[in-house]
């Protein structure tokens, strides 16, 4: 298994990057300043997507695993890694859906609840967003320092 950064032709990933954020134009704002990292284990099992936002602050903004892949530690794995890739990091920040699945998985990644934006979904995105059969309306904010 081997975690890569991927600099060139991004979107050839856009299948997975999809599963975590089902509109292309939202991946858009971030895909190109963002720097993209997939795990490989007999072929591409995972990728995120991370932006700098400050000194010592990044944001995971795409994180997915290949359906048939989940639940077996690839995007924990990536996680990790992400933290000793950025030596400097003192917070990161991920936004999910307000959802126990999401939450659950982040938490035991490390993360903590940290704020919400009330309307997110509903506010930017052209279509009603769903996951675990709930639609989506705040983004919660956890952090990981």
């Amino acid at each position: 298994m081997n975690i890569s950064k991927v600099s060139k032709d991004k979107k050839a990933y856009i299948d997975l990057l999809l599963l975590a954020d089902e509109q292309e134009s939202m991946i858009d704002r971030y895909l190109e300043g963002g720097e993209m990292f997939v795990l490989n284990d007999n072929g591409v099992k995972a990728q995120c997507v991370v932006t700098k936002e400050a000194d010592g602050i990044y944001e995971l903004k795409n994180i997915a695993v290949i359906p048939d892949c989940q639940r077996k530690g690839y995007g924990k794995r990536l996680i990790d890694f992400l933290f000793s890739y950025y030596p400097d990091c003192k917070s990161m920040l991920v936004g999910a859906g307000d959802v126990p699945s999401a939450l659950i998985f982040y938490k035991k990644c490390g993360f903590v609840e940290s704020h919400r934006i009330h309307n997110f979904f509903t506010d930017n995105y052209d279509h009603p967003m769903f996951q675990d059969g709930k639609q989506l309306i705040d983004m919660v904010y956890l952090k990981r320092e």
